[in-house]
């Protein structure tokens, strides 16, 4: 037994590292073509929608797919892809600072929804461990510390008033002062929240999805990090809910239900996300900066780079 998941074997890391070349491939699909990311995210979603979802995910079935989260989850994911496509490719868009808007909101919205579930997981009372909506759940005071760390990651959210579309083919929307200490306290908190309400899912929901994303924004397209992390986050509601018996059944990956393991993920996130706050706003108070107009990181070398790179 590992200390976070049960002992997993070659096989089992091979699909894992399978899953993510598969996220990051149609993720770059999706990103550098208009038509792409069009039918990934637009057409496909409208079929599964009206011939597979209203089976595989419907309310009530094992796999603990039919769920208010789930749909609305993949929902707002799609709505984060198709949203970013129209700042990306309508002209003039990127230039509206109510379009810019958008991109934090569904952020923040999305945080929001996860830091709800997490209070709910809590709410609960499964202290001992539970089987609740057909997943494995533990209830613990490690729900409210990353809830809390969510609320902190929300409050994290800056410079959007300097997000611009890249001028190369792919048109990427970038986001320059989403710099790097965003993107690992975003990782801790996410990971601790599938850890602690899709407890028995979280190696590909956490695991692959997060690794994905985050190789994506600092190998592949750097400053996109948002929308990498849409399109993975979508591309995988689309498929696990079409496919619910992936996790379950075809290649599951259990958590070791140790409720010192729940309470250290969710303390890493909390003490990270707490100690990114505070460094952030000594920033923010250094130089006289107003946290909802201007751009925190505009004076660092990531920052500097990222622009270059895409202008």
């Amino acid at each position: 037994m590992g200390i976070l998941y049960e002992s997993t074997s070659l096989t089992g890391w091979a699909i894992l590292a399978l899953v993510i070349l598969a996220l990051i491939a149609f993720n770059e699909f999706g990103r550098t073509t208009k038509w792409g990311g069009i039918t990934l995210f637009l057409i496909i979603p409208v079929l599964l929608t009206v011939l597979v979802w209203p089976t595989t995910a419907a309310p009530g079935n094992e796999y603990g797919t039919g769920t208010w989260f789930n749909w609305f989850k993949t929902y707002s994911a799609l709505a984060g892809c198709l949203g970013f496509m129209a700042i990306r490719y309508v002209p003039g868009l990127a230039k509206k600072k109510w379009a810019l808007a958008f991109p934090p909101l569904i952020l923040a919205v999305n945080i929001l929804e996860a830091v709800i579930r997490d209070f709910q997981v809590y709410a609960f009372g499964a202290f001992q461990g539970a089987r609740i909506e057909n997943l494995w759940t533990m209830s613990g005071p490690w729900n409210i510390m990353n809830g809390i760390a969510g609320l902190l990651n929300i409050i994290l959210i800056c410079g959007w008033s300097g997000i611009f579309v890249s001028k190369d083919k792919s048109k990427d929307m970038i986001w320059p002062d989403c710099i790097w200490l965003y993107v690992i306290t975003y990782d801790l908190w996410n990971f601790a929240y599938t850890y602690n309400c899709i407890a028995d899912h979280s190696f590909y929901c956490g695991v692959a999805l997060l690794v994905a994303s985050t190789i994506c924004t600092f190998f592949v397209k750097k400053g996109a990090w948002l929308q990498h992390r849409a399109q993975t986050l979508a591309l995988w509601a689309m498929f696990v809910m079409a496919v619910p018996q992936f996790v379950d059944r075809i290649a599951p990956v259990a958590t070791t239900h140790d409720p010192k393991a729940f309470f250290a993920v969710s303390l890493i996130a909390l003490l990270a996300n707490l100690a990114a706050v505070i460094y952030q706003f000594r920033i923010i108070i250094k130089n006289k900066l107003n946290p909802l107009k201007d751009e925190i990181f505009k004076n660092t070398k990531e920052y500097k780079k990222v622009v270059e790179e895409n202008v």
